[in-house]
């Protein structure tokens, strides 16, 4: 009898929520079979798509799908399924419903149509909101784009909309946004400011003119740190997108306009640093030469490394005679093991074997003084004896 208890209970135990303690049951099935049963219970399918190596979908699975009141409401109102965006059926449905980031939480009708979604890691609390916004068609996404559709342009709708597609990452959200705020005579309100801080992400923008014309306002509503940051995330996700030639013109103007005093130290830096990362030496070399002409750096640690990626990557006499003097002052601003092993290099690299020889023997003795390893010199004099 004792046996038939334990095993009883550890049939049990099996066959309950697989996130422990009353948390959210995520169903088995195929797509066709889960679409049926949303048919069937008059139900929304909810679908948390994720990868196996996305962090805030780990997150979500055991912070918040396992709660006993996400538990209590998404079991009770939707199918719940968990679809692994790179396997399976999940692949298909990652192009179906366009996602891009994860986790990408879904809520999809019975006919298979989103009708409400938002991305990223949700807390216990602003996960179930958005599954009760998911609910109310008069909130969910679904039903703002039918009445937007439907000739539906009254502020409130214009301002849910866009917010709906910002948390949805659907890049178009810019469009309702600036239509919301042309119905608006005060942009300066706190409700407006709060939503322009929010969703202003194109520099190129009225958003973003206004955000940045009236930086002290916001400045004084969000904090000087917090509008700093918004700026240069802004500028980053420019960078980001670099491709074609158009696109530099367009940061260079953008860098004229945010931060106009390291507009061109930036600018060039930039173009430096994109031949670089194309391993595009050719271009890189007069780049790196005119930056450093324009804008010469007193940090001896940047002198030693662009003199050193001249000695690996650029070829030419003309080139490495100006590597040399990029080490020379590098030794000359801090005189220590790295650099004049650089500078040792490079002399070996124009042939200058006697003076290669030199600042690779004071190197060694630099390396000495300090405890750095100096095995590397030891093979370039090895490398100069035996030429």
């Amino acid at each position: 009898m004792k046996k038939l208890l334990i095993l009883s209970a550890f049939i049990l135990l099996m066959g309950s929520n697989s996130f422990g303690q009353g948390g959210v049951d995520f169903s088995n099935g195929t797509w066709s079979e889960l679409l049926a049963r949303a048919e069937k219970e008059s139900k929304l399918i909810f679908m948390d798509a994720y990868t196996e190596w996305c962090g805030p979908c780990k997150m979500m699975t055991r912070d918040v799908f396992s709660q006993k009141e996400a538990g209590d409401f998404f079991n009770a109102n939707f199918i719940n399924v968990k679809m692994d965006m790179e396997k399976g059926e999940g692949t298909g449905l990652r192009e179906k419903y366009k996602v891009m980031a994860y986790p990408t939480l879904l809520f999809i009708d019975k006919t298979g149509e989103v009708v409400h979604q938002a991305v990223g890691y949700h807390s216990t609390d602003l996960f179930l909101e958005l599954g009760e916004t998911a609910l109310d068609p008069e909130q969910n996404f679904g039903g703002i784009k039918a009445r937007y559709n439907s000739g539906d342009r009254s502020p409130e709708l214009l301002y849910k909309y866009a917010l709906a597609k910002y948390g949805a990452m659907d890049s178009s959200y810019t469009g309702q946004a600036e239509e919301y705020l042309a119905t608006q005579e005060d942009w300066s309100a706190e409700k407006n400011m709060e939503f322009i801080f929010r969703l202003t992400e194109d520099p190129h923008s009225k958003m973003f003119d206004y955000f940045f014309q009236n930086r002290p306002a916001f400045e004084a509503q969000f904090g000087e740190q917090s509008v700093a940051g918004k700026i240069d995330q802004i500028v980053q996700s420019q960078l980001n997108s670099i491709s074609t030639d158009e696109d530099l013109k367009k940061i260079d103007l953008l860098y004229k306009k945010v931060y106009p005093g390291e507009a061109a130290e930036m600018s060039a830096r930039l173009r430096m640093g994109i031949f670089a990362q194309k391993e595009d030496w050719k271009n890189f070399a007069p780049a790196a030469a005119a930056y450093h002409e324009k804008f010469p750096s007193k940090n001896w640690e940047e002198l030693n490394e662009i003199a050193w990626v001249f000695n690996e990557m650029v070829d030419g006499k003309k080139n490495t005679k100006l590597a040399i003097n990029w080490a020379k002052k590098s030794i000359g601003l801090d005189d220590n093991y790295f650099n004049n092993d650089t500078l040792a290099s490079l002399y070996f690299k124009l042939g200058k074997k006697k003076k290669a020889l030199k600042a690779a023997k004071k190197a060694i003795s630099l390396a000495q003084q300090s405890g750095e390893d100096y095995s590397s010199t030891e093979a370039l004099i090895e490398k100069i004896n035996n030429k």
